[in-house]
This record gives C-alpha cells, sequence and structure tokens, in this order.
C-alpha cells in the first residue's frame, strides 16, 4: 500500500529501506541465494534486516533521533524541517551506508570462509559475454548438431534475470565435425537459445581459416 501519511512514510522508509538498501548491496557482492529467488522470501528478509538495524538505530542513538524528529514538537517530524541537513546526513546514514557497510561486513566473512570467488556477474553465462570482443561462435546443440556465427559489434546477449539466449550477426555453414565452413550467403543472423545448448566456444578469428574476411571487413 502507498503511504498516505507523514508518519507512515516515516515507518515506510526507517524499516523498509534499510534492509532494501542491505539486500541490494549484498546481492551485488555475493550474488542471488536460490532459497531468495521467490519475491515474497526477499520482501521478508529485507523486513527482518530493517527491523534489526532499526533496533539497533534505537539502542545506540534512540533518544538523540528521537529529539532529532520531534524538533520542538510541533509536529511529528518538525525536526526535519528545522534540521534538514542533519536529518538528511543521518538518513543516508542510516539507510544507505549502515546497510551497506553490513553487506560488505558479510561478504567479506563469507568470502574467507568457502573456496569459490563471487564475481560481480550474476550468472556464467553473463560473464562469458561482459567486455568480449569479436569473434566466431561455435555452438554444438542438444541434438548433436552444430551451428556458428559471427559474435560483432551487432551481436546481442542476454543478461540475468532474463533466460540466456544469443543473437549471432551472421550465420556460417558447419561442417558435420563441427568445422567453420563458408559464411552464408544473405545471412541476417542467427537466434540461439541457452536450453538448447550443449557446448559454447569462442575463437579468435585469427584461428578460422575460411570466412574470417567476410566479418573483417
Amino acid at each position: 500500500m502507498t503511504p498516505t501519511t507523514v508518519q507512515q512514510l516515516a515507518i515506510l522508509v526507517l524499516l523498509v529501506l534499510p534492509g532494501t538498501s542491505y539486500l541490494f548491496a549484498r546481492e551485488r557482492l555475493l550474488g542471488v541465494r536460490e532459497a531468495e529467488q521467490e519475491v515474497n522470501n526477499r520482501l521478508l528478509r529485507a523486513l527482518t534486516v530493517g527491523f534489526l538495524l532499526d533496533a539497533a538505530y534505537l539502542i545506540s542513538a534512540g533518544p538523540h533521533l528521537v529529539r532529532l524528529l520531534r524538533g520542538r514538537g510541533k509536529g511529528p517530524l518538525a525536526g526535519v524541517a528545522e534540521q534538514p541537513r542533519e536529518a538528511g546526513l543521518w538518513l543516508l546514514c542510516l539507510v544507505v551506508v549502515v546497510p551497506a557497510l553490513v553487506a560488505w561486513a558479510e561478504a567479506y566473512w563469507v568470502r574467507r570462509r568457502r573456496a569459490a570467488v563471487h564475481e560481480e556477474t550474476p550468472t556464467a553465462w553473463d560473464a562469458l559475454f561482459q567486455d568480449r570482443g569479436a569473434c566466431f561462435v561455435r555452438v554444438r546443440l542438444k541434438n548433436g548438431g552444430w551451428a556458428g556465427g559471427w559474435y560483432g559489434a551487432r551481436s546481442r546477449s542476454s543478461t540475468y534475470p532474463q533466460p540466456g539466449d544469443l543473437y549471432l550477426e551472421s550465420q556460417y555453414r558447419m561442417e558435420p565435425d563441427g568445422t567453420f565452413g563458408a559464411r552464408m550467403s544473405g545471412t541476417a543472423g542467427l537466434y540461439v537459445r541457452a536450453a538448447d545448448v550443449d557446448v559454447l566456444e569462442f575463437h579468435e578469428p585469427r584461428r578460422v581459416t575460411r570466412g574470417e574476411a567476410d566479418d573483417a571487413v
């Protein structure tokens, strides 16, 4: 529900946003947990973390925060209007900086305890095409057939959370053993779904003996 009063807006900011900031920072550092793929689980975690952070804020700086919000008592948030800069600084720290630091500390602790290293890219598919230069791509499909083409400036690959798929701007004929043949006449591209791929390979242009000149122009 959309907050309709100042008090409801304050509750939303203080309860929901710290947990949301923590969750965004944590996913950036450690990725998305399998159990948190569902929206309800993510919301529950954000609310739980927000509640714990708010409790810590009240314990450590509760009296000062109350005085800052109430000000001289002329309204529920009179102190914010009286001292907007201080209120904004506190809001930035409590809603963004502290949750991000908590997420960073958790990520640091987790990385020290596990052997695998998490990259910022959410999936291996994203990592394959991140900063990928022009090259030839060869695909062995699950039905045993081969497909291949040129991955260049007009090619595209999907990113998380979308299902993996790939568009190659030009298609090449493939021999039964997977060897690249000539560039197909009139090709307008090749679309490949990750779900149909058994093996995907990248080949630098210099390693391909035929068809290279067509795409290098």
